[in-house]
This record gives C-alpha cells, sequence and structure tokens, in this order.
C-alpha cells in the first residue's frame, strides 16, 4: 500500500473540531449543544459588508490579483492608519484568511527545521501551521495564576538556538484574551533585535479590548522595520469567519517578494470577500461600540457564574473572547467528551475545547479547557450553569 507522508502524519486534529462528531450525535439524541468551543460569533455582521455582497454589479467573477486587489488594500491602509500604523498597499499581502498568512510568513522566513518561539497557551492552529511549514515551536509557558503575563526575558532568551528565526505574540490573545502591554512588546523587541529574528504579530482581536487596556502592535516599535511582520484576518473583527480574508503586512521588500510568490502559486484570494471588506472598513464606528459591550457583558456574567463553581481557576480577560480556564477534573478531553456523550441537564449540554491541544509542551493543559464569549448573555449564562451541575456529577473530579 501506497504510504501517506510524514508531514501528513504529524498533522495534529483540531481540538476546537475533533468534537464535533459526538456534537452531532448528542443533537440526534435530541440534546441542544451550545458551542461554546469555537470563535465563531452569533454577532450579527455589518449591513455594508452584507450589502457589498447582495448589490456587487459583476457580470464575470474574475481572478484578482495575487496580492488583493489595489482597492481594497488601499482601504486597508486607512483602516490601519487609524490604529497608528502607518504603511503603503505595497507592504501588504491580502491572504484566503489569517491562516494562509501565518503559513505564508512561516514558509518565507524559515527553512525545514528551523523554530519559532512562542508562548503557550497558543491558537491551536499555529501547530498545523507549522507542520504544514516544517517548522518546530518552541514553546515558553505562560501560567493562568500568573495572569498569563509574557514569561520572563531570561526564560525566552534560553530557548534561543542557532536554529530560530523568529519570536511570536498573539495579542489579544488568543486562547487566553490577556492584551500584552508595550513593556512586554519592547521586551521581545529587545530579543529579536539582540538575536537577528523575526517578530510575528497575530492582532486579530485589536477591536476587542476592555476594561481600559492598551493595545500595541508590533508596528508601533521602533527599530523593527525590516524585522516586524503583522498577521491580521476580518473574521473576527466584522463576524464573516466565512469570508476568508486575511492579510501580510511588512516593511521587509524580500518577505513581501516572496509572499507574493506563494499568493500567484495559489492564483488570489477570493474576489467577491475582498469587495465585501473592502466596503466593510466604512462600518460605524458605533457598531464595534456596541459589540464590545456586548462582549464584555458575556465575559462579566461568565466571571459571575465560574466564581460559583468550587474547584475552578480562570483569568478575567482584558481582550478577544476568550479565556482559559483550569477545571477539577482529573483529564479535561475526556471531561468535554463526557460532556457530549453521557451528560444533559434538561436534555441541554455544553461544547468545549480541550485545554491541551493549545499547548506544545506535553503534559500541559490536561485540566484545562478554552471557553468562548460568542454566544448572547443568557446562552452564556447557562452554560456555566451546565458546566456547575456536570462537574458535580463527574466521575473524574479531582481535588485540587
Amino acid at each position: 500500500m501506497p504510504h501517506i507522508a510524514k508531514r501528513a502524519d504529524l498533522m495534529p486534529p483540531s481540538p476546537i473540531r475533533k468534537l464535533v462528531p459526538f456534537a452531532e450525535e448528542a443533537r440526534k439524541r435530541g440534546i441542544h449543544v451550545y458551542n461554546i468551543n469555537i470563535g465563531q460569533p452569533d454577532i450579527r455582521t455589518p449591513q455594508v459588508f452584507l450589502d457589498a455582497v447582495r448589490h456587487h454589479n459583476l457580470e464575470v467573477l474574475p481572478y484578482g490579483h495575487s496580492a488583493g486587489s489595489w482597492e481594497y488594500r488601499d482601504e486597508l491602509v486607512k483602516y490601519y492608519a487609524r490604529f497608528d500604523i502607518h504603511i503603503s498597499s505595497e507592504e501588504i499581502i491580502v491572504t484566503n484568511g489569517g491562516s494562509e498568512a501565518i503559513i505564508f510568513a512561516m514558509m518565507v522566513t524559515m527553512d525545514p527545521g528551523d523554530n519559532i518561539i512562542i508562548p503557550e497557551p497558543f491558537y491551536t492552529n499555529y501547530n498545523g501551521f507549522a507542520v504544514e511549514a516544517g517548522v518546530g515551536i518552541i514553546p515558553v509557558t505562560s501560567k493562568v495564576e500568573d495572569g498569563f503575563k509574557l514569561p520572563p526575558l531570561q526564560e525566552i532568551e534560553r530557548k534561543i538556538t542557532s536554529r530560530t528565526r523568529a519570536i511570536m505574540i498573539c495579542t489579544p490573545n488568543n486562547p487566553t484574551g490577556y492584551v500584552y502591554t508595550r513593556q512586554e512588546m519592547e521586551t521581545v523587541r529587545e530579543l529579536v533585535l539582540k538575536h537577528d529574528l523575526y517578530f510575528f504579530s497575530d492582532e486579530v482581536y485589536r477591536e476587542f479590548i476592555y476594561d481600559g487596556a492598551e493595545y500595541t502592535s508590533v508596528m508601533h516599535l521602533e527599530g523593527l522595520q525590516q524585522r516586524a511582520v503583522l498577521l491580521d484576518s476580518i473574521s473576527k473583527r466584522y463576524s464573516v469567519c466565512g469570508a476568508r480574508i486575511g492579510c501580510l503586512i511588512t516593511h521587509n521588500q524580500k518577505i513581501l517578494d516572496a509572499s507574493l510568490r506563494l499568493g500567484q502559486a495559489r492564483l488570489c484570494p477570493p474576489t467577491l470577500e475582498q469587495i465585501a471588506a473592502r466596503a466593510a472598513v466604512h462600518t460605524p464606528a458605533s457598531y464595534f461600540t456596541e459589540v464590545v459591550n456586548e462582549y464584555k457583558q458575556r465575559r462579566d456574567v461568565v466571571f459571575a457564574e465560574l466564581k460559583k463553581i468550587p474547584g475552578v481557576v480562570a483569568l478575567k480577560p482584558q481582550g478577544a473572547f476568550y479565556t482559559i480556564v483550569k477545571l477539577p477534573v482529573d483529564d479535561a478531553d475526556q471531561f468535554s467528551t463526557w460532556l457530549l456523550k453521557e451528560f444533559h441537564l434538561n436534555k441541554e449540554t455544553i461544547m468545549l475545547a480541550p485545554g491541551n491541544g493549545f499547548y506544545a509542551t506535553p503534559g500541559k493543559g490536561v485540566d484545562e479547557v478554552r471557553i468562548a464569549f460568542v454566544l448572547n448573555v443568557e446562552s452564556m449564562k447557562r452554560s456555566m450553569e451546565i458546566l456547575r451541575e456536570a462537574l458535580k456529577v463527574y466521575p473524574g473530579r479531582v481535588k485540587h
């Protein structure tokens, strides 16, 4: 029988999606499943985005520019300027979602066997992107007990080897909701300059920041013109996860040229979605005011309910719409499966994302889950009630 490539065997399953078959079976049994495992908000998409799709005047849906349409990139320049990020249209590569932007960044800056340092827990699909690029992830562990702050400089520096090519930060963070401070971003800046590295920054959630926290972009830092790579997506910004439009931004011409060649190999990002994304740049500020307030209410009700559950440890996030929660269970993966296969509360249960998939270090996150505040306030409150009752009867409950 023909063999399967090692790359295929190494590709990890998504902890966010791997429980889907169990959720489908639960629904067939008449169980209502609250999906708080995945970053798929129920927030309405801006009307300007939908109108652009409905009212386009295309008679043929053509190929576009491999780096993205000039019209859309020109609008992105204006969008980023609102955040004191000053770039030109030529410094943007539009991608098929933020996922492709990250893959491009890894592929054009690293050879197979090179590595990238990322604080964990991190967005689980970084693991898959690294496998695709032949890159190793070197984790530095942040902890809920420490507020998920950036680990000390010396701890990060010890991880740097001759094969290290970049350090990557996600701010506001998925899955922790942590917003890295200016000082922490400067710490990473110091390291990449000292060790001749790139600084990748995933900033998808910049609109969603609470309690006066301040957003610092990699593009705000001095002296990184040839090292900074900003990675972005419209999926969560406009609640359009299915649109698959992201971008890679850098002042480094070699990275841009190489990324464009990768872009040419896949022809172009989606044309119709770029038309809509271009219109969405003009989404009224009032939309984001309402959305941020809604997410904050969801966050607050989740944490009010979590406080009622003995043995739970969680940090109220400053940004995004996720939190990592430490549960009093022996194995959060098994617990998450049990919730779908064996438990319900009045014909209702919840779908969680097991925490171990957000780590690269074996054994980390085994008693943690990620909760996404993607449902309305009442649904989030009900979800936490279900979690509380489930933990009371779970056979694998432990005392911390």
